[in-house]
């Protein structure tokens, strides 16, 4: 029984001195002085953001790539240290102390050394002599290119590694089938095979073609082993749920787990927000989290509301409104309702708050208790800053002829009847008692009148839209499409200032005193409580002015937020508009549409009460 303890144990190795001296040269020629130059190569400046977005955990995108191989070279920053405090600006930057330049360039080098005994093995297994697969080797080992792409921070090395990787696991899978099929190796290199397809195609999508290498490969050895007389039909059936599995499902898998642990790691609001759904911003630490964090989450009559696009296309947009109204005459000549303008904006801006109004009542502001609004229910949206009422109509939409246009009513005394009661259908809803909820549930608004859904035609308006999207009425009938969808992104209950929507020209009820919900009267503020500095009339072409100002307008202000005023005449918000933004030193466009034209930009509270420049 402990016959084993009067032997020596003994371990036999098979050890091919040509891979093990390939395997040495190749990680000389890679890892040899590897932290030099000590400056940003080439595409380093692109692929370096993101592993400083990594290190500080901020949610990114990358459109042209899945995000195995960022995560891979973040992997070689998490190795060094790496804080990710560098400014990749520009090409031949020089690195500062903090960046493990050697760690960073590691994981490629290593890729790109393996490299090299693997293309000697593929080639042995194809079944050619050790003097073709040592040629093989050195074509690769001493290829320039392959050299310079390995002792970089780049992508191409981890790529080929693994489409060289997948390729042999699959000749080293075909060739133990013919002496034993289904035992641990058989299985090692089948699995083996599929993770590498799946690692590839995860780096950069030109994977998928060795991806679909194999696939072909292994289609057709299974369409030898369907025509093999000497097996069973439950051995065949095996054999051929063993490659789906190993071949279809877990590169599926591994595929998803990237994204799963990429999303998993950036949990802090980053500059692709804008891309994902309002849900999902709401989850990220920061951004839309701290503008969201507390807003209530039922929508009732009263509340005010910014109502994001759900499709997104062409860019994500917010629907917005400005004083500025349709041409009476379009370019090609048909005429228009000359009411409002309502579009959708891609940028956060004070004209896209809206209120959610009950037909019932002129106040717009939030009973105590709430009442909110469910599915089915009749609506009407008042514009924030001009607390005119959505609108539309049958006239036909400025560059959606075949669709209706979609206005903010203005009465101009003529035979044209304010049609602005909308039904809300919330698509998400799980019963039809369901509650109207911020982020959360998908709406949209179908007119009463005339049932035409609310819908971002994605059209750009000319000019006189400001380079805007068009938003129309889409007839229901003409089926879904999520261009109709709508969700609410920011959220608050109107009690602080009492504003009643606007019933017919502009101007009417300025000044007047207004009811709060509980009945006291308060004078409204205008469109700005200024500090330090008054506004001039609409008219005034001398305005140009840089001061501090708390928004108030229908009580659409933060209550703890300070905005940076910036005011032009009407003329410079014109064309071209890129100029005018860069001479303002604005990051996007400006909005002309109300006179005097204002940005808002978030700025931090002073200490001390500001005076105007």
């Amino acid at each position: 029984m402990l016959g084993f303890l009067q032997r020596p144990v003994v371990v036999t190795a098979d050890i091919n001195l040509n891979v093990v001296a390939l395997t040495a040269v190749g990680l000389l020629s890679r890892l040899w002085q590897l932290a030099y130059p000590r400056a940003v190569v080439f595409d380093e400046v692109y692929y370096g953001q993101y592993i400083s977005f990594y290190m500080k955990r901020i949610f990114f995108l990358d459109g042209s790539g899945p995000p195995f191989g960022h995560m891979l070279l973040a992997l070689g920053g998490y190795l060094g240290g790496f804080d990710g405090n560098f400014l990749w600006n520009r090409i031949g930057a020089e690195y500062s102390t903090n960046v493990p330049v050697w760690s960073l360039r590691l994981l490629p080098a290593l890729a790109g050394a393996l490299s090299v005994p693997m293309a000697y093995q593929i080639v042995w297994e194809l079944g050619f002599s050790h003097c073709a697969a040592v040629g093989a080797a050195l074509l690769i080992l001493i290829e320039n290119a392959l050299i310079t792409q390995s002792r970089l921070m780049l992508l191409e090395s981890a790529l080929i590694f693994f489409n060289l990787l997948a390729v042999l696991s699959y000749l080293k899978f075909s060739n133990s089938q013919k002496h034993g099929p289904f035992s641990p190796s058989w299985w090692f290199w089948l699995i083996l095979t599929g993770v590498a397809c799946a690692c590839a195609v995860g780096i950069k999508y030109v994977g998928v073609f060795t991806y679909l290498l194999v696939l072909g490969v292994a289609a057709v050895h299974a369409w030898h082993l369907i025509g093999d007389q000497t097996l069973s039909n439950v051995r065949v059936l095996c054999h051929l749920l063993a490659r789906a599995v190993a071949l279809l499902v877990i590169p599926v898998l591994v595929y998803l787990l990237f994204f799963y642990v990429h999303l998993l790691l950036l949990c802090r609001s980053g500059p692709h927000d804008q891309i994902m759904s309002s849900a999902f911003q709401a989850s990220l630490e920061g951004g839309l989290a701290r503008i969201t964090q507390g807003q209530p989450l039922e929508v009732a009559y009263g509340s005010q509301v910014t109502l994001k696009n759900a499709f997104g296309q062409p860019v994500p947009c917010w629907l917005h409104s400005h004083q500025s109204t349709y041409p009476v005459i379009y370019e090609n000549g048909r005429g228009s309702s000359h009411q409002q303008q309502v579009t959708c904006y891609p940028f956060k801006d004070v004209n896209n708050w809206w209120i959610v109004k009950d037909p019932g009542r002129h106040q717009l502001v939030v009973n105590n208790p709430p009442r909110p609004v469910r599915h089915g229910d009749i609506v009407q949206l008042a514009h924030g800053m001009t607390t005119r009422l959505l609108n539309t109509h049958d006239v036909a939409a400025p560059l959606s002829p075949h669709s209706q246009e979609v206005s903010c009513y203005i009465d101009y005394n003529v035979s044209m009847p304010a049609q602005n009661l909308w039904r809300l259908d919330i698509v998400n809803r799980e019963s039809d008692t369901d509650v109207w909820k911020t982020i959360v549930s998908e709406v949209r608004f179908v007119h009463v009148n005339t049932s035409a859904v609310l819908k971002l035609s994605g059209a750009p308006l000319p000019d006189w839209g400001f380079r805007q999207l068009e938003v129309v009425g889409e007839q229901l009938s003409r089926g879904y499409h999520g261009s109709t969808v709508w969700s609410v992104e920011e959220h608050r209950y109107g009690r602080s200032s009492g504003v009643s929507a606007r019933p017919g020209a502009e101007g009417e009820g300025t000044g007047a005193a207004l009811p709060y919900a509980d009945g006291r009267q308060q004078k409204p503020q205008l469109h700005g409580q200024i500090l330090g500095a008054a506004v001039a009339d609409a008219d005034s072409e001398k305005r140009r002015f840089r001061t501090q100002i708390q928004l108030h307008a229908a009580g659409l202000g933060h209550a703890r937020h300070q905005h940076r005023l910036l005011a032009a005449p009407q003329d410079q918000c014109t064309d071209p508009p890129a100029r005018k933004h860069r001479d303002l030193g604005l990051g996007q466009p400006r909005h002309p549409g109300v006179r005097p034209a204002l940005h808002l930009v978030p700025v931090q509270t002073p200490k001390k009460s500001l005076r105007p420049p």
